[in-house]
């Protein structure tokens, strides 16, 4: 799949069908062994939820997906894409690498996981949250990390 979050031992889609809808497997095309990418898309369009990375152009250091062998060549203009949403209130960040880009662009301090920080965008306030990692790599529950989010989108009264 080519969209965010494509690895099927990832859990993000299934931490979002079992906040939204109750049921862990709802972005799960079984047939496919597959996360339904149009779904995920018209689920995202409906609720006002946009994704991109924080970096524009990374370099793999090692042959895996740990951001701390990930290096930032490149980061993307997080600015430049907020004057394009500005109806935009938070801004969320699911690992380590991520959390430190947006952090150094706008000059704030880093939240604890689970956690947001305030800043102002152009006088407009805005949230960071650095949620938990959604990879199975972290070890968390998948409940528990479906928690943490829980807040936040409660906090941004999404659910």
């Amino acid at each position: 799949m080519e969209f965010y979050y494509p690895n099927w031992n990832n859990d993000m889609w299934r931490i979002t069908g079992l906040l939204f809808f109750n049921d862990k497997d709802y972005f799960v095309d079984k047939t496919k062994k597959a996360f339904c990418k149009a779904r995920l898309i018209s689920f995202l369009q409906e609720k006002g939820i946009a994704l991109f990375d924080t970096a524009s152009a990374i370099r793999r250091l090692q042959d895996n997906a740990s951001d701390k062998f990930l290096e930032v060549v490149q980061p993307t203009d997080i600015p430049a894409l907020l004057h394009r949403i500005p109806q935009c209130k938070a801004i969320v960040t699911t690992g380590e690498k991520a959390t430190d880009t947006l952090c150094t662009q706008f000059s704030i301090d880093k939240p604890k996981v689970g956690d947001f920080t305030e800043f102002l965008f152009e006088n407009h306030p805005m949230r960071l949250y650095r949620m938990p990692s959604s990879s199975r790599a972290y070890p968390l529950a998948l409940e528990k990390k479906a928690a943490a989010y829980r807040i936040m989108y409660q906090d941004l009264q999404m659910l």
